[in-house]
């Protein structure tokens, strides 16, 4: 199955970690970061496109500042990374060099593919560094991002690269062998899942989080991060990153590590972006009538169907949609304010301009802009 799935793949995401890329006493390890960059030659050198999203910039840094194990301060963190990631890059180019591979430094925070237009400016100045043969290597912008800007972890930045480049495959090189059915460090009768055909809750709950001093990301975050290219119809390989030739076996179908499957009813770039890029500032309790004409139906939101409004938003912002239980079934782009839509509530939407006094439209959420979740 693997073999079949993956040879049409064109355009590959690989996502490196901080403890793939450092060795045990801090510091990057230039051994591996010179197998990776020839692995990665090897893939363009077949006609593949590869797109690089690297951690390791803060624990660069923290070794040249002699920062040791303490834990950092989010200022201190960005210091580490400002002194960090100029390191990383040279690692990269000095390693692509060998194999005449040109490398691009791509910074991003939250905020550059929440907003729409530099979203699309993102993915132009991508497929112009692909054209031309280039090597992006993209990291979140850690040395300004700060707790409401930050993607939390490059595995999810990973996965929103994967539907910005509307790549083929997502694969996460990290420092155990894939997704276990237990700890694999706490649990030695552990075993290996080669297979797993849809992310479900007993999937998620398998996924323990990060014991590591210079990565921010755990299993937790890299089934996330599988699930959300799932959504845009992309399998997500999860593998050892330091094992040699580990990029050209996962690319090729070979038996390693865990395939994630792509969900069948694959979103398309905008309504993901709207999923999973996007920051909800608001959200909206239906009752159960919407909520089974959203679900069983796919209908739009209609005014009469929404029972309360909560937070302050705009016309345009994504918000949460969630039932008279509180659990979030959906996420839109609100085609009226909160303060209008309170006014709205329970309403038909013949009386909307009434109501208000103007009109936009029919629906509060149109369902071209919204997404089950």
């Amino acid at each position: 199955m693997r073999r079949e799935l993956l040879q049409q793949v064109r355009r590959v995401v690989i996502k490196v970690g901080s403890r793939v890329l450092t060795v045990d006493g801090g510091g990057l390890d230039y051994a591996v970061i010179n197998r990776l960059c020839a692995e990665i030659a090897a893939l363009h050198a077949r006609g593949l496109e590869v797109i690089l999203v690297s951690s390791g910039a803060v624990a660069a840094g923290r070794d040249t500042l002699r920062s040791g194990d303490q834990v950092l301060t989010i200022p201190q963190k960005q210091a580490a990374a400002a002194v960090g990631q100029p390191l990383l890059m040279q690692a990269y180019q000095q390693a692509c060099t060998a194999h005449r591979l040109v490398t691009a430094q791509i910074l991003l925070t939250a905020d550059d593919l929440a907003n729409r237009s530099r979203f699309l400016n993102a993915r132009t100045t991508l497929e112009a560094l692909l054209s031309a043969g280039a090597l992006p290597v993209i990291n979140e912008n850690d040395s300004v991002a700060v707790a409401e800007i930050k993607f939390g972890d490059n595995d999810n930045l990973s996965a929103l690269v994967t539907s910005l480049a509307e790549a083929d495959l997502l694969l996460i090189l990290t420092d155990i062998a894939g997704l276990y059915n237990a700890n694999p460090q706490s649990d030695p009768a552990a075993q290996l899942i080669p297979l797993v055909r849809s992310i479900t809750r007993e999937v998620e709950r398998m996924a323990g989080g990060s014991s590591s001093t210079v990565g921010t990301g755990g299993m937790a975050t890299k089934v996330s991060a599988a699930k959300k290219a799932a959504r845009f119809g992309v399998p997500t390989i999860l593998a050892a990153g330091k094992q040699p030739g580990i990029i050209a076996a996962a690319v090729a179908g070979d038996e390693v590590g865990t395939l994630f499957l792509p969900a069948r009813d694959g979103l398309n770039r905008r309504k993901h972006w709207i999923a999973y890029t996007l920051r909800p500032t608001g959200k909206l309790l239906v009752d159960e009538g919407a909520c089974r004409a959203l679900t069983g139906k796919g209908t739009s939101l209609l005014p009469s169907g929404i029972l309360a409004v909560e937070g302050r938003f705009e016309r345009g912002c994504c918000v949460r949609i969630c039932g008279p239980d509180g659990r979030e079934i959906a996420r839109g782009l609100a085609d009226y304010g909160s303060a209008e839509i309170a006014v709205l509530a329970g309403h038909k939407s013949a009386q909307i301009e009434e109501l208000l006094g103007y009109r936009y439209g029919d629906e509060v959420i149109h369902r071209d802009n919204l997404v089950l979740l």
